[in-house]
């Protein structure tokens, strides 16, 4: 009898025995208990059923097939079944239902093998769950204390709400300049990117068909925020909200890691996560597990890529910079995903075949910024007067990209306005002495006399003394983290380390592994390194570049300065800009005076600021053909010393279009300082008739930056295109926008630009208009524009491509599908070049402006494009005005627009004689079109009553100008009928018409019934008295008309009363134009006083 048999019987009423209750119990509870084994046996395989499906093997499947086959309780037929099932995930499932439909032996001597088992699978499957759970605690538990400072209660600057930018690679900038250099020189603007990613999908595969990531690289500049988006990430995977597939996060810092010398990779997550106590399993192939490296510009050890020592046993002891370079290479674990991030410069470091995924966070942009202030500034209006602050100085909206030094400018200027005894400052100088001085708490408190040096408690004065030599030296050896040891070494006392001072510009970092350092921000590291040079170089007898006092002497304060613009020039990667840029500010007696009382100064007659000032206009000139980020930095300086003059001049040339003939290479430098932040170059930069060859090839570098660049009227030839076509070729290339119209270049320089398209990523406009491309330039360009997936709008105006040239763009037209607007004007295409264009239309589905005046079209053109425009239902606006289109081609195109769906803005003007026939077929206008354009067509009433016709029906017709023709009265009247029903037209222009008094007043009675028409224009005709009675009542009831023109209609005195006094009860009107109407200079002020009085809104031209 088998034991279930056995078990039933048992408990079967009939069979019990009666008269032994004790007896009867017992047999009930071992049954009980029994049953629940196997319910316990059962749920087992239930409750592993995912991990079993997860991580078997084909291996460890077939393990336990030929066990539990051994053991009897496996038949023949089921493994059959369960081989037959097809792919492992099936099989295992077939197993499972197999064995949970069995009885409890079948289902304990399972769960027994996978218990007893050794194997890696097993383990996991047994432990798997409880591991996961436990990490997940623990990592929370870590990262919970980080919650307040990394959030933000802003919901719209909250990271939840914000993405990281997918990128292609990094630039040049990025690469090689510091990183308020590369705020400056962007704007702070975002990197042209492929798309955004949140952290939800950041470590996802970008298609169904392609593979996550194995190694991520997040860049951004210091204080951008990379360690926060770090463990955000943490916290919200570790409460299951993202990235459910990761098993294992294991986050570490390169600042941990920097007290590490030799150790395996096992080791490594043993010591930071004892917790895991079989690292093998957590870094199997089986499970998904995600390594993080916070801050590789934090790591003491260069990587070298090159020469380390291969490595791919975790268990194996190698040194810590050797560990890492083979994990990112994938010698060493190579089924873990690694994300690094790091500032910019020191990521290059990374080969790029070796990163599958760069991506790149974003800093804060103006409206961020604004969005920042108003949430937590709100008093006083706080907020308005630091964002008015602010704007006024750019340089410090620029930095407050970085949303940590958005936090150091707000605090300390509401710090400032709050003491309400110091002005605001000027430079960031200024206002870094202010921050040390809030965070002392010295220099004029609130509400209180000033404190004297005297009264200062030394302590802060050797504490700011003992951290700028540590920043300092620190920022020589580009050593941005420091451990206890490197505080006693210079003399910091940790115990100060957590006063007010101490703890407002030094953070103290706790890990598991260890404890370190760091500056609240890298600028703040700069400018304490600055305040210590200062210092000292006034009393320094050696270099102070060198820690060692065998150096050659170097006595005077001078002669320090300028050794450290000797360094800062020479230095590749711009690692000491901000650091002069803060040395100069500090000889401004302005920006010092905040640390008088914590630094120790002696008097300062300001010949130093003077000599200073020379020094750095010496350096201006004598720099280089080619302006480099390294001469714009002097620029900087000269703005921190505030010392301005020059600076003034170039902006001022800049903005009134003066720079012709002024540009000298220190102007060159100040322009490419400006560039950066002046206003003036925020949205374009105006350089038109001001650059030559020379000017142009020294300020290269700095117009890469532009994203809206006016070079027009420049006399530019083929070599200057040559130069600009390197400029657009650049991976750099911010350029968006840019116009060369009114120059000289051929097709030599076309041939440059195209070739600069071919790789170009970002320009989306482009204008040549008024040069000398021809034919065979505009071929080298179409061959361009063929391949070119950014470019949305060319302008060829003037150009002489002919109809060779209009061959070749017909030929874009057919391919390139991002073309948006096409500006052909003037180049004598003739009617074989319309044809070839005509033909390109019925296929191409992007362009939507195609102007095409003064071409020569005639009728065969026009009647090409009238076909075309039957097929093509995305063109939205074509010009053909002056090209000798007559009665033919009009028609064409009227029978076009019957059919054509998609024509808002038709312009065909200056027919050769437009017939009454031409403007009837105007009844059947295109249910689409907006705009239509008839003047200087000699079109007469007949015709006009055919229009007026057509308003009857048309609902979308908004602007219709009709005048110089000589419709009369009776067209006007037409006009006024169809008037009283249409309810789409907002513009009427009647100019020169013949209209007399009797249109006027139709047109009266027609505004007493429109509610829609906004603009109606009835120049040079003449209206008169009666016209404009009529006129006058009208306008006391309608609520639509905002523009009314009725210049030179022979109104008279009392006329233009009229007008003015119909005003009283009209308050929509906002312009009106009673220009040459002989009402006298005594007449027009009493008219325009009643105006002004019955309509105060109202802008009136008499």
């Amino acid at each position: 009898m088998d034991r279930k048999t056995h078990y039933d019987s048992i408990l079967d009423r009939s069979k019990r025995i009666m008269w032994q209750d004790d007896c009867y119990m017992d047999l009930q509870s071992t049954s009980s208990l029994s049953s629940q084994a196997e319910t316990d046996d059962v749920g087992w395989i239930q409750h592993h059923q995912d991990q079993l499906q997860r991580f078997t093997t084909t291996s460890f499947l077939e393990e336990m097939l030929t066990h539990l086959k051994k053991v009897d309780v496996l038949s023949l037929a089921e493994e059959n079944k369960i081989k037959e099932a097809g792919r492992l995930h099936d099989q295992v499932t077939a197993l499972t239902t197999i064995f949970t439909g069995k009885d409890t032996q079948g289902s304990d001597v399972l769960r027994g093998f996978i218990e007893s088992s050794s194997s890696q699978v097993a383990k996991l499957i047994i432990n798997y769950e409880n591991m996961v759970k436990e990490h997940k605690e623990v990592l929370l538990r870590r990262y919970e204390q980080y919650k307040d400072r990394d959030s933000v209660s802003c919901s719209k600057l909250n990271i939840s709400s914000r993405s990281l930018l997918l990128v292609d690679g990094l630039s040049d900038l990025q690469q090689k300049e510091h990183d308020l250099m590369q705020v400056g020189a962007t704007r702070g603007g975002k990197r042209t990117h492929l798309r955004q990613l949140g952290l939800t999908k950041f470590l996802e595969p970008m298609t169904r068909v392609s593979f996550p990531p194995r190694v991520s690289l997040t860049v951004g500049v210091a204080g951008i925020g990379k360690t926060t988006w770090v463990r955000h990430f943490i916290r919200q995977w570790s409460r299951g909200a993202i990235c459910a597939d990761i098993s294992f996060v294991l986050p570490f810092t390169f600042c941990e890691l920097n007290a590490l010398d030799k150790l395996s990779a096992e080791r490594l997550i043993k010591m930071a996560f004892p917790h895991l106590t079989d690292p093998s399993l957590v870094l199997s192939s089986s499970c998904r597990t995600l390594l993080i490296l916070d801050g590789l510009d934090e790591f003491r050890c260069t990587l070298n890529f090159s020469d380390a020592a291969p490595c791919s046993d975790p268990k194996k002891e190698v040194s810590i910079d050797d560990l890492i370079t083979n994990i990112i290479r994938g010698n060493l674990l190579p089924d873990v995903a690694v994300w690094v991030t790091s500032r910019p410069g020191v990521a290059s470091f990374i080969p790029g075949g070796l990163v599958d995924r760069v991506t790149e966070i974003p800093g804060f942009s103006p409206e961020d910024i604004q969005i920042f202030l108003n949430h937590h500034f709100s008093e006083r209006d706080f907020a308005s007067k630091i964002w008015a602050h602010l704007e006024s100085h750019k340089t410090m909206m620029v930095m407050c990209y970085i949303p940590c030094i958005c936090w150091i400018v707000a605090d300390t200027l509401l710090y400032i306005m709050q003491s309400e005894t110091e002005s605001l400052p000027k430079t960031c100088t200024e206002l870094y002495a202010h921050f040390c001085c809030m965070k002392a708490e010295v220099g004029e408190p609130r509400g209180r006399e000033p404190v004297k040096m005297e009264q200062l408690h030394g302590s802060n004065r050797k504490l700011l003394a003992n951290l700028g030599k540590l920043a300092f030296y620190g920022l020589l050896k580009h050593k941005y983290t420091f451990s206890e040891q490197d505080l006693r070494a210079y003399g910091v006392d940790l115990l100060l380390t957590q006063s007010s001072l101490g703890a407002g510009v030094l953070l103290r970092v706790e890990s598991i592994i260890y404890t370190t350092y760091r500056f609240t921000h890298l600028t703040l590291q700069e400018f304490l390194g600055a305040t210590f040079y200062h210092v000292s170089s006034k009393r320094a007898i050696f270099d102070l570049f060198s820690e060692s006092t065998m150096s050659w002497p170097k006595i005077g304060f001078q002669n320090h300065f300028r050794s450290v613009f000797q360094h800062s020039q020479q230095a590749e990667d711009g690692h000491l800009d901000v650091f002069v840029r803060f040395l100069t500010g500090l000889l401004c007696p302005v920006a010092l005076k905040p640390l008088s009382g914590l630094l120790t100064i002696g008097k300062d007659d300001g010949n130093q600021k003077a000599w200073a000032a020379g020094f750095l206009q010496g350096l201006l000139v004598s720099g280089g053909a080619v302006v480099s980020l390294r001469s714009v930095n002097l620029a900087y300086c000269l703005q921190e010393l505030q010392h301005t003059e020059l600076l003034r001049s170039v902006e001022e040339d800049l903005r009134l279009g003066s720079l012709a003939g002024k540009l000298t290479r220190a102007h060159c430098v100040v322009l490419g300082y400006l560039l950066h932040v002046s206003p003036h170059c925020s949205k374009q930069t105006n350089l038109t008739g001001s650059l030559n060859y020379a000017t142009v090839k020294c300020l290269l570098p700095q117009l890469l930056y532009c994203t809206h660049l006016r070079l027009e009227n420049n006399h530019f030839k083929d070599d200057v295109m040559e130069l600009l076509g390197s400029l657009l070729s650049a991976k750099d290339c911010h350029i968006q926008k840019i116009s060369l119209a009114e120059n000289a270049i051929g097709n030599k320089g076309a041939k440059a630009l195209s070739r600069a398209l071919l790789v170009n990523r970002t320009l989306i406009s482009l204008n040549l208009r008024n040069n000398n491309i021809s034919s065979k330039g505009a071929k080298f360009l179409a061959e361009a524009l063929k391949m070119n997936q950014v470019l949305v709008s060319i302008n060829f105006q003037n150009n002489g491509i002919e109809e060779e040239g209009a061959q070749a763009l017909a030929e874009v037209l057919q391919c390139n599908r991002k073309l948006v607007s096409l500006n052909i004007r003037k180049n004598t295409i003739g009617a074989g070049g319309a044809k070839r264009i005509a033909d390109a239309l019925r296929t191409n589905q992007t362009l939507t402006k195609l102007i095409l005046c003064s071409n020569q079209l005639g009728d065969k053109g026009t009647i090409a494009l009238a076909e075309a425009l039957k097929f093509n239902h995305t063109l939205l606006s074509l010009q053909l005005q002056s090209n000798s289109i007559s009665n033919r081609g009009m028609t064409a195109l009227t029978k076009a627009l019957q059919q054509n769906r998609g024509l808002v803005s038709l312009k065909p003007m200056l027919f050769r004689t437009p017939s009454t026939c031409s403007c009837r077929k105007l009844t059947y206008l295109s249910p689409s079109l907006s705009f239509h354009s008839l003047q200087w067509n000699f079109i007469k009433s007949t015709a006009t009553k055919a229009l007026a016709h057509a308003l009857l029906s048309n609902v979308t017709l908004q602007l219709l100008d009709l005048q110089e023709n000589a419709i009369g009265n009776e067209g006007v009247i037409f006009l006024a009928e169809a008037l009283k029903t249409n309810s789409s037209l907002r513009t009427l222009c009647l100019q020169g018409v013949s209209a007399g008094t009797n249109g006027a007043i139709a047109m009266a009675d027609a505004l007493m019934s429109n509610q829609t028409l906004q603009t109606l224009d009835l120049r040079g005709n003449t209206v008169g008295m009666k016209g404009a009675k009529a006129l006058a009542n009208a306008l006391k009831s309608n609520r639509s008309l905002k523009s009314l023109n009725l210049q030179e209609n022979s109104l008279g005195m009392d006329g233009a009363i009229f007008i003015a006094t119909a005003l009283k009860g009209n308050h929509q009107l906002t312009y009106i134009n009673l220009q040459g109407n002989g009402v006298g200079e005594s007449g027009a002020k009493v008219i325009s006083d009643a105006i002004r009085t019955n309509a105060p809104g109202c802008v009136v031209d008499i």
